[in-house]
């Protein structure tokens, strides 16, 4: 595939009404990205709507009406079936498609990139470039520099992912039980309290944590669990790693949490591993505070903290690690992508 030119760039936002969408218009402005003429798509039912931008208003048009012609950067959030359909029509006419949905993350011809941690990828693409996983990622820009140094074998991790991930559905799910539950919170302590209507989650997320992150496809597993495994593992080019995953939903709005805990072909010392994530780049270690979710929510950089010898099984290293899902976990992450494929 040939490579755009660095100025004057066509560049199309699909799936441009929805929270992630929006965040890559705002993502493209805020990083100076050489846009000189942006287009934004949706379905039909978003089509006709306009959106004000840092490039002048600009009518969504339908996604599947839309002449991709001319189009050198087209960065993608309409969903993974959306992105079956369409995404190689986008690549066959020129543009280098950068997905974040899951459709074309597992494929073997499709570079899945973590920017600032295996930026070399880019290199690979046939037109189509995915976005990972926004837990996979988030966790990645730690464990990248620490695999580089040291070669991970074992990784046991639990997320803790924000009702963001799951769209303004989930937003709006948390809010409206938060109000439900917050009506009766004695009913909370003592066990009387009425389930709230909706169901977007397998149990009730306001005041709540729930264990379960995603749709079972296997063993008991979650499709959020297995993409954690399977991503992580094509992103370091680590097919063998053992991985142990619990992907569990927490009533956050943005920002998903991840702890680890990882051991390496040889012993890790925290020194080490606070040298090494400190001199990565797109990540702060935090050593005076604990980061969290509110912490993060708003920024680019992702947050590392509570670094530790493992216990139990010594040699490795626990840590937690916090991002902004819709910057890192997603836009950013996509518009990062872009930058390197024109740099």
């Amino acid at each position: 595939m040939g490579t755009p030119t660095v100025s004057d760039l066509s560049v199309v936002v699909v799936g441009a009404t929805g929270a992630v969408g929006r965040e890559m218009v705002a993502t493209l402005d805020r990083r100076k990205f050489p846009v000189g003429r942006l287009r934004l798509m949706a379905s039909e039912r978003s089509a006709g709507t306009t959106i004000d931008t840092a490039w002048g208003e600009v009518t969504v048009e339908n996604l599947a009406e839309a002449d991709p012609s001319g189009i050198e950067i087209a960065l993608f959030s309409a969903g993974g079936a959306r992105s079956k359909e369409y995404a190689p029509r986008f690549a066959e006419a020129g543009a280098v498609v950068v997905d974040n949905s899951s459709a074309w993350r597992m494929d073997p011809k499709v570079p899945l990139v973590v920017a600032d941690v295996n930026d070399q990828a880019v290199l690979e693409h046939e037109g189509i470039i995915a976005n990972p996983n926004c837990t996979t990622m988030v966790l990645l820009m730690a464990l990248g520099p620490l695999h580089r140094a040291a070669t991970l074998t074992e990784l046991v991790a639990t997320s803790y992912q924000s009702v963001s991930g799951s769209g303004r559905r989930g937003i709006s799910t948390l809010l409206e039980e938060v109000e439900h539950f917050g009506k009766d919170t004695e009913a909370l302590c003592d066990g009387t309290w009425k389930e709230p209507a909706g169901g977007l989650y397998a149990r009730p997320i306001g005041w709540n944590v729930v264990p379960f992150a995603g749709s079972e496809v296997s063993e008991g597993y979650t499709d959020e669990e297995l993409k954690l495994v399977n991503e992580t593992r094509k992103i370091l080019a680590a097919p063998d790693v053992a991985i142990e995953p619990t992907c569990v939903r927490v009533p956050v709005l943005v920002s998903h949490g991840i702890a680890a805990s990882v051991w390496f072909e040889r012993d890790m010392s925290v020194a080490e591993a606070e040298e090494l994530i400190g001199a990565a780049p797109g990540i702060e270690l935090w050593s005076e505070k604990v980061p969290t979710p509110l912490d993060a929510a708003g920024i680019d950089e992702v947050l590392a903290g509570r670094l530790r010898p493992t216990l139990g099984r010594p040699g490795g290293l626990s840590f937690w690690v916090v991002g902004d899902n819709l910057r890192k976990g997603a836009a950013l992450n996509a518009v990062q992508i872009a930058e390197l494929v024109v740099a």
